[in-house]
């Protein structure tokens, strides 16, 4: 297929169309740029204009215009993806959901909103109805809840209700179709995961809906532990324990906190590993009680007794991909990786990594609820020197170390995640996206069904 650009542009022109390059190279951009192989790879990879549709019918008019003249499309949120998710491989449209950014509805126990609205506005306004949010990204003042979705896994609020993949988190999404004449579904059930975590290869998410819970009254607290492994240990008693509301808890290996979190030093001491944790208000001193019991941990800071006037960041925009940014602010070297560390070995592989790597591999957990079973997913900080090295380091971790690694190095949707093709998805893309129009070259299922991953080969651009 050859896309013809002019003809499609022109087909659109009343919409609300931006091709000014600077502008357009800008949202063609995510945050790939956290990873020194990505940043190298897809640079240069930039649309041919920019579509931003206001309602519904103008993302179907989009969809089909483009369509017909074989334009690729990429649909595109806040940009706070870290993988070039977000990116325009084959250049083509960028499909801006910043015009669907409407809250549609707040009911007792869901809250229903547009792909493009602000997590962080779901949120307000599901506090000024007394109800809250189950999770959100680090990201919530700038992510879209359509991006979260079709981007993310997990995030703040895992340790009570686990990642975006437990069936109890999204309710029903509505998706338009790329096709002659677009379809509009909705997915609802088991059908959700036809489109949840599909980079937007399959469908335009153009409307969410989400279970939501009576809101709590949250407080941070920061708290300082004489180790990692201790860290780890207070971290699981605490998800754990039914005396305490747990909303976060993550944990930080020592240099991280007082190396890179500049406005909290002050209240940390060097050399401490550090649990930042938010639970309610309620709770607040059954969590106090469990580490003044716990040898080794110190309350550092309580956001509840703060000065009056002084502001802090969230403890949320210390933790999960908040970590690396802070990381890359002091030193641009820093990058980072993402992997599970199964609970029962928990101990044993920190010690493994600690005696292997050093201080080239920083720990950092989020820790979440699988299944029931408080367990962390870790979000380390690398020293990058060279990208052989670092391919190493993911070598070594998951075939001498038996940690699966989520490579964060990589764009396409199977390299990223199980390493292995979804049928599901491949076959939902199939029937909504029949040219492969929609974000092409994110999954490798598409070119390659029967594909296998090669250690140390990275699929995009191999050819």
């Amino acid at each position: 297929m050859t896309a013809d650009i002019a003809a499609c542009k022109q087909a659109l022109a009343h919409l609300d169309i931006d091709d000014n390059p600077a502008t357009v190279q800008q949202k063609s951009r995510d945050f790939y740029w956290y990873s020194p192989i990505l940043r190298e790879l897809i640079q240069d990879v930039t649309a041919d204009f920019v579509v931003a549709p206001r309602t519904v019918e103008e993302v179907a008019e989009v969809l089909a215009a483009c369509w017909k003249y074989d334009v690729p499309v990429t649909t595109r949120g806040g940009g706070t993806g870290n993988y070039g998710q977000a990116m325009p491989l084959a250049g083509g449209v960028v499909l801006h959901t910043k015009h669907l950014n409407r809250i549609l509805k707040i009911a007792d126990d869901h809250v229903v909103a547009q792909g493009g609205a602000i997590v962080e506005h779901i949120e307000h306004a599901l506090r000024e109805k007394g109800r809250e949010i189950r999770l959100f990204p680090s990201t919530t003042a700038t992510a879209t809840i359509g991006g979260f979705i079709a981007g993310g896994s997990s995030g703040v609020g895992a340790i009570r209700w686990g990642g975006l993949r437990n069936p109890k988190n999204i309710r029903r999404l509505r998706l338009v179709t790329m096709e002659e004449t677009p379809r509009i579904l909705d997915l609802t059930g088991e059908d959700i995961s036809k489109a949840a975590h599909a980079y937007g290869v399959n469908g335009v998410i153009v409307e969410v809906e989400l279970p939501v819970d009576p809101a709590t009254d949250w407080v941070d607290v920061l708290i300082g532990v004489d180790s990692f492994e201790n860290s780890c240990r207070l971290a699981v008693a605490i998800g754990e324990s039914d005396a305490i509301l747990s909303r976060m808890v993550s944990n930080f290996e020592a240099p991280i906190p007082a190396a890179y979190f500049l406005r909290h030093r002050p209240f940390l001491k060097e050399g401490e590993a550090l649990l930042a944790v938010t639970v309610s208000t309620a709770t607040i001193d059954r969590l106090v009680e469990l580490v003044e019991s716990f040898d080794g941990a110190t309350v550092r800071l309580r956001y509840d007794r703060l000065e009056p006037g002084k502001k802090l960041p969230a403890a949320f925009e210390l933790a999960w991909n908040h970590t690396t940014l802070r990381a890359l602010r002091v030193d641009p070297t820093i990058t980072y990786l993402q992997m599970l560390v199964p609970r029962a070995v928990m101990y044993e592989k920190v010690r493994q990594v600690k005696e292997r790597f050093g201080d080239e591999l920083l720990l950092h957990f989020e820790f979440t609820r699988f299944d029931g079973v408080v367990a962390p997913v870790a979000l380390p900080l690398v020293r990058h020197t060279t990208n052989a090295r670092l391919e190493e380091i993911i070598l070594t971790l998951e075939q001498e170390f038996g940690l699966p690694v989520f490579n964060p190095h990589r764009i396409t949707l199977e390299e990223g995640g199980m390493k292995r093709v979804n049928p599901v998805h491949l076959e939902f893309k199939r029937q909504a996206d029949p040219k492969g129009l929609l974000n092409p070259g994110k999954m490798i299922a598409w070119v390659d069904p029967d594909w296998v991953p090669e250690p140390g080969k990275i699929f995009l651009f191999s050819e």
